[in-house]
């Protein structure tokens, strides 16, 4: 019977051990959290016929960015943290589609920290071309390569900053972007990096759906490779019906499917609307 009894002891021990494995070398401070996202960007085949589609949803051009007097960077404005950044294809970059998605921080230098305090690897924090501040830093495997995910915080006098109030299209058909669609070569290890590295929330019942850290209640979504290089976002309006006249209206192709709308941009990007 003590035998028997100290074999039991021994599981017993061992189990609660295997239990607490995961709570190991965890930090009791919260991550630091995000404002939202700031900005998702995608290459296009013609700028000028991108930023007439965006136009028409409302999205106006707040500023670009010039190297020998010649754009190659545009900024077309969802509200006034929150961008559409739109490149050009070119010789050396001939794929149009989703490039990468940046993430606002409340303090930048504070994430940073946080991050190469895990064992990652992010670049220095330093000051971005629009003079905010920025850091970059390589996610998991996407279809055409690694992932870049850039984290910005928006300073007093930058680009951003300055055209606060400013081109915010009365006739947009919705104004906040609350999801991004990453896919991924690998969706379950691209799940774990995101929750046990950077610190996401899964959403209750969607477990391929992401929260980011913080209050924003917006998410990213994992998905399969099969997405390819299109960008799929989601954005919000608070009126489903009128945004469909709109798009409508404007002689835009509009799918309504699952109580949200669905539209294709030029490039075959894919924006759902949703009302929240």
């Amino acid at each position: 019977m003590l035998r028997v009894s100290a074999r039991r002891t021994f599981f017993f021990l061992l189990a609660a051990i295997v239990a607490v494995l995961p709570a190991l070398g965890q930090s009791d401070t919260p991550a630091p959290p995000f404002n939202g996202f700031a900005h998702f960007a995608i290459r296009v085949h013609d700028v000028d016929v991108a930023r007439d589609f965006y136009k028409k949803l409302g999205f106006e051009q707040a500023f670009d960015l010039k190297k020998d007097g010649v754009p190659y960077e545009f900024f077309l404005k969802i509200n006034d943290t929150q961008f559409i950044e739109l490149y050009h294809v070119t010789e050396k970059e001939p794929r149009a589609g989703f490039l990468h998605i940046c993430l606002e921080g409340v303090d930048l230098n504070a994430i940073h920290d946080d991050y190469a305090s895990r064992g990652l690897t992010p670049k220095p924090v330093g000051k971005s071309v629009t003079d905010n501040i920025l850091f970059t830093m390589n996610g998991p495997q996407q279809p055409f390569g690694p992932q870049l995910i850039e984290y910005t915080q928006y300073m007093p006098g930058s680009l951003h900053t300055n055209d606060v109030g400013k081109h915010l299209g009365q006739d947009r058909v919705a104004d906040k972007l609350v999801a991004v669609s990453l896919a991924m070569q690998n969706p379950d290890a691209a799940r774990d990096f995101y929750i046990n590295q950077l610190n996401f929330k899964p959403v209750a019942g969607e477990p391929m759906h992401l929260h980011l850290p913080g209050n924003s209640g917006q998410e990213v979504e994992i998905v399969s490779a099969s997405l390819g290089s299109r960008a799929r976002v989601t954005l919000q309006t608070d009126n489903l019906g009128k945004a469909a006249r709109r798009l409508r209206g404007k002689g835009i192709q509009v799918t309504k499917d699952e109580g949200r709308l669905s539209i294709t941009d030029p490039d075959g990007n894919i924006l759902l609307i949703e009302e929240r």
